[in-house]
């Protein structure tokens, strides 16, 4: 906002001096803005540590269409998993008559180690395939989330916790909503993994020897 002495200062030029009154007055509306900006930025950086503490969740709308992943190995730490709901874009034609709603089980990890990953798309008398991890390298992910309606293999758990409620969740730093039936974990490791997904998400991602290609077969 402008001083009296801003004010005073312009009233005195502007008979003599209309274009150095035209600058002050550009200055003012540009202090302005930047006053009506920082609101905006705080609500941006708050909403971004909360994301990365787990306060919040990293939500999208999905596509509906659901991929297939599946690793010989996985070995996880910090291992949570709890109920939840995945909502399609508003006039999705993969809708169909679920109301654009998809009921899942979101698993998250803090820190996974994935051996000979494969992801597969059906797109319609084709597959897109996604190889990695099939070398020494494997596929290493931070903060790991999957949105699954299947899951399946050989599972062993360390120091499990079943029946918490989702909200007070530790072990991976993702908070479930309140009342939600949740189990987690120090520790997962599971054995010819398999899942149905809708949904996955990871503040860092490693796909060594990445593959990407299109298929008649899915994984």
């Amino acid at each position: 906002m402008a001083s009296s002495s801003d004010v005073n200062s312009s009233a005195d030029n502007t008979p003599e001096n209309p274009e150095s009154d035209s600058v002050r007055r550009g200055r003012v509306r540009a202090r302005r803005a930047a006053v009506m900006a920082v609101p905006a930025t705080l609500v941006a950086a708050t909403l971004a540590v909360l994301t990365a503490e787990g306060a919040l969740g990293v939500q999208f709308a999905i596509s509906g269409m659901p991929f297939t992943v599946t690793a010989t190995e996985l070995d996880g730490e910090g291992f949570e998993q709890f109920g939840g709901l995945d909502e399609m874009a508003p006039g999705s034609p993969n809708a169909g008559d679920t109301g654009g709603q998809v009921l899942v089980v979101t698993s998250a990890i803090k820190k996974a180690k994935l051996t000979k990953l494969c992801q597969s798309v059906d797109l319609g008398g084709t597959n897109l395939l996604i190889k990695a991890g099939e070398g020494k390298d494997k596929v290493t992910a931070t903060d790991l989330t999957t949105d699954s309606t299947e899951l399946s293999g050989d599972a062993a758990f360390k120091n499990i916790e079943i029946g918490n409620d989702a909200s007070t969740l530790t072990k991976a730093g993702v908070k479930g909503p309140i009342g939600v039936f949740s189990q987690q974990a120090d520790h997962v490791f599971i054995k010819d993994l398999r899942q149905t997904n809708y949904a996955t998400t990871a503040a860092v991602f490693k796909l060594p020897g990445l593959k990407l290609s299109f298929s008649s077969k899915g994984c």
